[in-house]
């Protein structure tokens, strides 16, 4: 086999399999059929990717089919926010169908399936039809009306077809094998009457067909080559085939191509659940603010929270295309939106925990625009000013009246470097009746060329602006949050998962507008949510700028065995020095987990520890990788350059290794 050949998922080999075995290039033909019973959420992602991916890579055409079989539960609202969300992606379809297009042919077809013996109408209750079903273990037996004529299942159906029996009367069922070792084959349901409207048909139904009779013929009108579906579909594959053997003997000459399922593994993720009935009740019992709350895994919740297509097609590429159901860890996922937005986010100051400064020896009515970079990754993004005056905002925990020597910020009596601005000293402190520090009283110098460890973020008071900051955090507390059998999802509800802040952002942001995306220096990653106003800016928190999850996540749920844990006995840079031998080999998932841990490590190192590693050798970049990580978490919170580190940086930005050069880039 060619190093091609082995570099394609298994889905493309059966594919090329097929072509290399005389299958005609132009009947390749994929589909993607979501049932507009709910929003799209992260793990359709993998199903769009890889049908729309097919379709690019082979120059093939994919329908947009929707399975709209079951009017109890569909809405025109679904249909609309599945389109929007692929179209969002980034994807085409070549046709926009329904299944409800194709409720004549299906129905003509059954009365032909009645007329051949194979199907008929019963008409038991379903606990009795579910008793003679059996079990895995134990065979079905017939029922009472599997041998009625011909003549009287006809007569039956067509009377279920024009509304002369209520609900649960009477179903149509495939005649099969009641003994068969597949339940899903001990005669199926084809039909159920349901006096529902339809959001497209309206009331020209009262039969409507069931889903496993409906979505392969489907495939079969559509001429679909490949019908790929998630794992739980493969018991189903024995029936699909069935069903479409038994229509190709009324229809070969119209349709004379059979779709062959191929089943892929889902995507499953870590602190998230997947189920559309289980979201939609997050949604009506009002724990999250409808389908497109930030902190659902919908597509339209991830869009309002800050994520970009680009991001998430990188994630499902990342992730790859398995044989076998995995969870992948949520960290995979906000590192894709964090390197997406690290090269196009512009950059900005915000405070969102106030603490007032006062620059004593600034003149009261001085002020200036100084300019800052709106983007070091993006040498186009240009530069905007900035205005200081002498009375600013510093996030309070960037003060401190006494701290060590590893606290590269404030502290009475220590200097630090405004960003952009000039160094201040902290002189005294001002407090309230509580003891609460509610001004910091400092002194500023112009000489800006001496060295200074910090460098903190700030708005000037005069001119900030008020805006609304929702701070989201992981909806669930569980990492598996629907996999105990004794308790229920809900009960995992992180009840901190929403944080609503009244922050201060720089003037240049009174016209952001919605959807835009900012990075708040030193804090993570911000997006303008719908409900902003030119006199009311809301931002959400899309992601910050590490994974602070690590250090946070509850001892009682960190149950996982295969994960690594940075905690130990060593100190922190021995464990980050032991990423290092490995790191340039990982996967990127796995490379993606690692930075997650040196991150959170990262805070424990002292600069003199670290400094020692700027030497390591060039062959080994996989430890240049890990301090180039620990050092920009240094630099963010607080450590000034000095003539070593830029020359670290500089080194590595003329490296081969893109990796190096990528977190080089990161903190240059």
């Amino acid at each position: 086999m060619s190093e091609d050949k082995k570099s394609l998922n298994f889905l493309e080999q059966i594919i090329e399999e097929d072509l290399a075995n005389g299958l005609d290039q132009s009947k390749l033909r994929f589909r993607f059929p979501p049932e507009p019973n709910g929003y799209l959420h992260i793990g359709h992602t993998k199903a769009i990717g890889i049908s729309f991916g097919l379709g690019e890579k082979y120059n093939a055409p994919v329908n947009l089919r929707f399975d709209d079989t079951n009017p109890a539960k569909e809405e025109q609202e679904y249909v609309d926010a599945i389109k929007e969300d692929i179209a969002w992606l980034g994807y085409k379809w070549a046709n926009e169908l329904y299944s409800s297009d194709y409720f004549q042919i299906l129905f003509d077809w059954a009365v032909n399936m009645i007329k051949d013996g194979k199907a008929y109408v019963d008409s038991q209750s379903s606990e009795a039809m579910a008793e003679q079903k059996g079990t895995p273990t134990q065979p079905g037996v017939d029922g009472p009306y599997r041998n009625r004529s011909v003549e009287e299942n006809l007569d039956l159906f067509m009377r279920m077809k024009n509304g002369e029996f209520e609900e649960g009367e009477h179903i149509l069922r495939a005649k099969i094998d009641m003994q068969h070792p597949n339940m899903l084959m001990r005669d199926p349901i084809m039909y159920r009457v349901l006096k529902k409207h339809h959001h497209r048909t309206g009331n020209d139904w009262c039969v409507y067909p069931m889903y496993d009779w409906t979505h392969g013929e489907s495939d079969y009108i559509e001429q679909i080559s490949h019908s790929l579906c998630s794992l739980e579909f493969k018991p189903h594959r024995e029936l699909y085939d069935w069903f479409k053997e038994q229509v190709y003997t009324y229809a070969k000459n119209k349709y004379p191509m059979l779709p062959k399922q191929r089943e892929f593994a889902r995507l499953n993720l870590s602190y998230t659940i997947m189920s559309k009935r289980k979201l939609l009740k997050l949604v009506e019992d009002g724990i999250v603010n409808g389908w497109d709350d930030p902190r659902m895994p919908t597509i339209s919740g991830l869009r309002r929270r800050g994520y970009t297509p680009a991001a998430i097609r990188k994630f499902v590429e990342t992730a790859g295309v398995a044989k076998r159901d995995n969870i992948i860890d949520v960290a995979l996922l906000e590192f894709c939106i964090r390197e997406d937005l690290n090269k196009k986010a512009p950059r900005v100051m915000a405070v969102l925990d106030p603490l007032k400064i006062v620059i004593t020896n600034y003149p009261e009515d001085k002020e200036e625009w100084l300019e800052a970079e709106n983007n070091p990754e993006d040498a186009s993004a240009g530069f905007r000013k900035v205005p200081f005056s002498r009375e600013l905002y510093i996030e309070k925990a960037d003060f401190k009246e006494e701290a060590s020597s590893k606290f590269f910020r404030l502290k009475l009596g220590g200097e630090v470097r405004l960003k952009n601005a000039y160094i201040i000293k902290a002189e005294s402190v001002v407090k309230d009746s509580n003891g609460n520090i509610t001004e910091v009283h400092c002194t500023y110098s112009e000489d800006t060329e001496r060295r200074i460890k910090g460098t903190l973020h700030w708005v000037s008071i005069k001119h900030a602006i008020k805006a609304e900051v929702r701070e989201y955090d992981r909806l669930f507390l569980d990492e598996a949050p629907d996999s105990h059998e004794d308790k229920d999802f809900m009960e995992f509800i992180n009840p901190n998962s929403l944080k609503l802040i009244k922050a201060f952002v720089e003037p240049s942001l009174a016209d952001a507008k919605v959807g835009e995306q900012f990075q708040f220096q030193r804090l993570g990653y911000f997006n303008v949510d719908n409900d902003s106003k030119k006199d009311a800016l809301v931002f959400n928190k899309t992601v910050g700028l590490r994974d602070s999850w690590a250090k946070q996540k509850p001892k009682a749920q960190t149950n996982n065995q295969n994960q690594q844990k940075p905690q130990n006995n060593r100190p922190a840079i021995e464990q980050i020095k032991s990423y290092g031998k490995k790191y340039d080999r990982m996967k990127e998932d796995q490379q993606a987990k690692a930075k997650a841990e040196i991150q959170v490590l990262a805070k424990d190192v002292d600069y003199k520890d670290l400094e020692p590693l700027f030497n390591t050798s060039v062959k080994k970049t996989g430890t240049r990788i890990i301090t180039m990580i620990t050092l920009g978490v240094l630099l963010e919170n607080g450590l000034d350059k000095n003539e070593a580190i830029n020359d670290f940086i500089n080194k590595a930005l003329e490296d081969k290794n893109q990796l190096l050069v990528a977190e080089a880039k990161a903190i240059a």
